[in-house]
């Protein structure tokens, strides 16, 4: 336990615990109601290659990139969250609906990027105020509720965006507006300062204390590796499924939520694992079956890829919330938030070079030997790359563990 929070904290009300869970969804639904509709809403509509459309999952998390450690280091210097919340959800609603408008490829991309910033700015900072509910005893209690919502929003989107988008495919992006115009509201009415807000560091003494933990690397090369291969599935695998396997966009939708909607069931109870159970056996342990199965996706039959998605949703959610978990264990409270931040920034980096690996990887491959081998390679590099993070990060996280710094 963090010796700066030696203090207990008491732990929020199921109420409250549940209005966090709404709030995550809210806000992550509108990030894949366009994925089961990509070729139409860009490759189509702008008449651009899948690289370029690819681009459209990963333009976005540039501006994530960009803004999420500014946002956690702003937060944590003016010890103030809601409002900055609530207004980086109602650009980031702005930002949807201008999207729906007429314009060429690279102003759509801009605007992209932009809704990027304004969504991963608003994210960290709901992820900040969990993280600090309940203090670090209840700390898999509260992340576990806000990583479900998080993934079930994540969940819903893709099935609901393919519906929508059957006959317009616009029509999901007018939608992720509304469902953020709500979130701004919920999040106005519910969300709370943490206590511990009201420290205030400086930018230097917030760049020092960051210097003296430098430990939280860890869980920064886990949240690269996961987006890595997320960013696979919510781009490459759409590509893939309409591409070699004939699915229309409901079809598409149907087999991301089944990916997700375990993934989202699954991160409340290891969330609370986490608390008991070793977080350095989660996170590489799920990693190292997750990516096993990842690497073997391009080779499955039409048959296998809805429960085969299942199963992976499943060893997904093993390492999600518990390296989140660990994120926080290794910071203390006055720069949790610049922490979160670095955790997404992390995270964003990982989901710009997973869709464009994905698109680079399969279009060069398949220039040679067949559309099926192109996406078996794009496939086999997403799951290798967190079986090695896997490999790589376990003698580091093991040290942690001998000087007591997590579990």
């Amino acid at each position: 336990m963090n010796p700066l929070e030696a203090n207990p904290i008491p732990r929020p009300s199921k109420i409250r615990l549940a209005l966090m869970g709404l709030l995550a969804l809210s806000i992550m639904m509108p990030v894949t109601l366009p994925v089961p509709i990509l070729r139409g809403l860009v490759g189509e509509r702008f008449e651009v290659s899948e690289l370029l459309t690819s681009l459209f999952m990963s333009i976005n998390m540039i501006g994530a990139a960009i803004a999420a450690p500014l946002a956690g280091a702003l937060a944590d210097r003016i010890g103030r969250r809601r409002p900055l919340v609530v207004a980086a959800l109602l650009v980031d609603a702005l930002c949807f609906v201008a999207m729906t408008f007429d314009m060429p490829f690279a102003t759509f991309l801009g605007i992209r990027l932009f809704e990027g910033c304004a969504h991963i700015f608003a994210l960290s900072l709901v992820l900040s105020i969990a993280a600090s509910l309940g203090g670090a005893q209840g700390r898999g209690l509260t992340m576990g509720i806000t990583g479900a919502g998080m993934m079930f929003g994540v969940a819903l989107g893709a099935p609901i965006g393919g519906l929508l988008g059957r006959i317009d495919p616009l029509r999901p992006l007018l939608t992720g507006a509304i469902v953020l115009l709500a979130a701004s509201a919920l999040a106005a009415a519910t969300l709370l300062e943490p206590l511990e807000t009201q420290k205030r560091p400086g930018a230097g003494a917030i760049w020092r204390t960051v210097k003296r933990n430098r430990s939280i690397i860890a869980p920064l090369i886990f949240a690269f590796a996961d987006r890595f291969t997320v960013g696979f599935y919510t781009t490459t695998f759409s590509l893939f499924a309409s591409g070699l396997h004939g699915a229309d966009p409901p079809r598409v939708g149907l087999w991301i939520s089944a990916f997700m909607l375990p993934f989202a069931l699954l991160s409340f109870p290891f969330g609370m694992l986490a608390d008991r159970l070793s977080k350095t056996a989660l996170l590489c342990g799920g990693s190292a079956i997750y990516g096993l199965l990842t690497a073997s996706l391009g080779f499955w039959p039409t048959d296998w890829i809805g429960p085969g998605m299942a199963v992976i949703g499943m060893t997904a959610a093993i390492m999600f919330v518990p390296s989140m978990i660990m994120t926080t264990d290794l910071t203390p409270p006055e720069i949790r938030s610049t922490a979160i931040g670095a955790f997404n920034t992390a995270g964003s980096l990982g989901f710009i070079l997973g869709p464009l690996t994905g698109g680079l990887v399969s279009e060069a491959v398949r220039a040679h030997h067949g559309v099926a081998a192109g996406y078996q390679a794009a496939f086999g590099v997403a799951g290798s790359a967190e079986i090695l993070c896997a490999v790589i990060a376990l003698p580091f996280l093991l040290r942690l563990r001998a000087r007591g710094l997590t579990t």
